[in-house]
């Protein structure tokens, strides 16, 4: 099931952080009491009722023709567009302003549900201060406090009953889904069609043509592939968003349906922070993954020069030591023969399994080579392993305690099996369980 999108819009400093903060758990974005402090769009994902869904915080939107205001206004517009369902907030205690009514006229343009959330209605005394917004013409309003939490479940209720049931579309098992995910204007659309041969995705050399992920499915060489291909950024009218942002959700929403992803950097302009955040995305869901370096044929090179770009891929992309690099040119085509036979080979390591007791004999022989350390006189003792899931690799180890399986010697099992087992391309998971 595709999970749905909401976005909290409204006017600066009525609470829209506090409220996303609560509703997943974690203070991710920024709460100070202050207008304009949350300036772009914020991600997280929330789950109610064993239902989850993407969440996005938004830059208040404020009348004004301040560069500030007209940034933050364009990045709502964009979460508008992205959302399923949009929560409206509004201050109780403040009634009606223009900018709540310039929202709402936004919302009505959009044609998206609303759901209408009073913030600041901090107890029942206090729910008289909401009915003057039903003349917005939303319909049912919900009071909340974010300050307290109150009201939440209800609110979420509503959202949810209006959030769309989307169904992924099947393909066979044996299918390989990759997608292209990187920042804008790497080439994606175009290593589309040099993949295909053909074109079937616009390509253009204004970032952001791309507006939504694209399933195309092919076959080569007797193997099912499907193709999915991410925005980079998205345009609205005749403004951009800024080049060096991503479109983060429509990213997320292509990793979560893709077996393989295919990190494309731009290999005439190197690396730069914006790719690891996005190659962290992959690397988080548990996806296998593959470092593409496009416009390989625009660099100027040596016989030292890939050698030079690889070592600097593994050194900014620490994380990512397990994904295989392959240098292509989507636009001459040299190279590209190359991707596919990684990908596959990066699919087939996500979903290896490992038979328990060859699985052991690496444990205990790894063991053997290198005792845990001791912990205040204790020493960590695995008596069993298991691998207990694939898409990513999962192994659980059945140990006398699990506070004693410390990252530098998970780290160390990690690479035994690694040198055991051809785990290319894909990230593996190793939990500990305590022995029953």
């Amino acid at each position: 099931m595709a999970i749905p999108v909401v976005a909290i819009v409204g006017r600066p400093n009525i609470g829209k952080s506090t409220i996303f903060n609560r509703v997943i758990g974690d203070r991710v974005s920024i709460v100070e009491d202050k207008p304009g402090v949350t300036r772009d769009r914020i991600y997280g994902t929330g789950e109610w009722l064993n239902r989850h869904f993407h969440l996005i915080d938004t830059g208040g939107i404020e009348v004004g023709d301040e560069p500030l205001l007209q940034m933050m206004r364009h990045q709502a517009e964009l979460a508008i567009d992205e959302a399923d369902v949009i929560i409206f907030m509004v201050n109780g205690r403040e009634g009606i302003t223009a900018a709540d009514e310039e929202v709402a006229g936004m919302l009505f343009r959009s044609n998206k549900p609303v759901v209408i959330a009073v913030n600041k209605v901090d107890n029942f005394e206090m729910r008289d201060l909401m009915y003057e917004f039903y003349s917005l013409g939303f319909g049912d309003l919900y009071p909340i406090s974010g300050t307290h939490g109150l009201g939440l479940g209800d609110m979420l209720d509503r959202v949810l009953e209006l959030a769309p049931n989307k169904e992924d579309i099947e393909y066979d098992e044996d299918t390989i889904k990759f997608a292209l995910i990187g920042r804008p204007n790497v080439g994606k659309s175009s290593m589309t069609n040099s993949i295909l041969g053909e074109e079937r995705v616009i390509v253009s050399s204004v970032a952001g043509t791309t507006r939504d992920a694209i399933d195309t499915p092919f076959t080569r060489d007797d193997q099912e592939y499907v193709i999915i291909d991410t925005a980079g950024m998205r345009k609205r009218g005749k403004v951009y968003e800024s080049t060096e942002r991503f479109s983060v959700m429509r990213a997320q929403k292509a990793i979560e349906r893709a077996d393989v992803v295919c990190v494309v950097l731009d290999g005439e302009e190197g690396i730069i922070e914006q790719d690891k955040k996005v190659a962290g995305y992959a690397h988080e869901a548990g996806r296998a993954i593959v470092i593409v370096v496009n416009k390989w044929d625009a660099v100027e090179k040596d016989d030292k020069t890939m050698k030079k770009m690889e070592e600097e891929i593994r050194e900014e992309f620490r994380f990512l030591d397990y994904a295989p690099i392959v240098f292509v040119s989507a636009k001459t085509k040299r190279r590209l023969q190359t991707l596919l036979p990684v990908i596959n080979q990066a699919a087939k390591s996500h979903a290896q399994r490992i038979q328990t007791s060859v699985l052991n004999d690496v444990i205990v022989d790894a063991v053997a080579m290198n005792p845990a350390p001791t912990d205040k006189g204790v020493r960590l003792r695995i008596n069993y392993a298991t691998q207990v899931a694939s898409r990513p690799p999962t192994f659980v180890l059945f140990v006398n305690d699990p506070e004693l399986l410390h990252f530098s010697y998970k780290r160390y099992l990690d690479n035994r099996i690694r040198e055991a087992f051809d785990f290319t391309g894909t990230p593996i998971r190793i939990l500990a369980r305590q022995k029953q």
